[in-house]
């Protein structure tokens, strides 16, 4: 069973960038399309950001477009998120997720494995 692992969150400043990384584990990695979901206190899980299992595909919401970008290196078992431009509304735990369906899934139900995500926190 595939376990994915969240880092690079931390405490920035509005407009500074930073980059998480999604490591997994326990499967061939390139079997599973990959999400970014974020859920700040309060509030539901939304989705951020996917990529398909080849990278050929990507989708993000519309929140982060222009200032959010995914990419994924299936030598490293690894899925990046590289968000620029960060916003204090952008403060939540980010977590990653993977699922065996081949497009680039956006809700919470169709991934069926979840990291325990990282805290990413912008002062503004």
């Amino acid at each position: 069973q595939v376990q994915p692992v969240e880092s690079g969150g931390g405490l920035v400043q509005s407009g500074d960038s930073l980059r998480l990384s999604c490591v997994a584990s326990g499967d061939t990695f390139s079997r599973y399309a990959v999400g970014w979901f974020r859920q700040a206190p309060g509030k539901e899980r939304e989705f951020v950001a996917g990529i398909s299992r080849s990278g050929g595909s990507t989708n993000s919401a519309d929140s982060v477009k222009g200032r959010f970008t995914i990419s994924r290196d299936n030598a490293k078992n690894t899925v990046y998120l590289q968000m620029n431009t960060l916003k204090p509304e952008g403060s939540a735990v980010y977590c990653c997720a993977m699922t065996i369906i081949v497009c680039v899934a956006t809700t919470v139900p169709e991934y069926g494995f979840w990291g325990r995500g990282t805290q990413v926190t912008v002062s503004s």
